[in-house]
């Protein structure tokens, strides 16, 4: 037997297929299977260094010091950065730092709390 996705706006698991399309009973949602391919393709999977999943808007801890590149700032171990935003590359988390101003950090060097 083939199992239906859940809905991917309320994560319902009672779905039901009507043709092509997957509908939801609960928020009325529809989509199509090519919908749910690139849905699942378009996932931005960022873990902390415990391996904790990361989501926009959390907030972390630094466990290492960090040099600023091109400037003599340090961001110090302990500091806290608030409502983070995930990017694809190999600095995947855009923030504002208080007293430093934006800066890309690698995932690796955090946690969240």
């Amino acid at each position: 037997m083939d199992t239906l996705p859940n809905c991917p706006v309320c994560h319902s698991e009672f779905t039901y297929k009507d043709g092509p399309l997957f509908i939801c009973p609960e928020c009325a949602h529809e989509w199509t299977a090519a919908a749910e391919e690139k849905i699942a393709d378009d996932v931005l999977i960022v873990k902390d260094a415990n391996g904790n999943l990361l989501q926009d808007g959390d907030t972390v801890t630094v466990i290492k010091d960090l040099k600023v590149k091109g400037s003599s700032l340090v961001v110090k171990v302990g500091m806290k950065v608030k409502n983070i935003r995930l990017v694809q590359g190999d600095h995947d988390i855009d923030c504002k730092i208080d007293g430093i101003g934006a800066m890309k950090l690698k995932s690796q060097f955090v946690k969240k709390v």
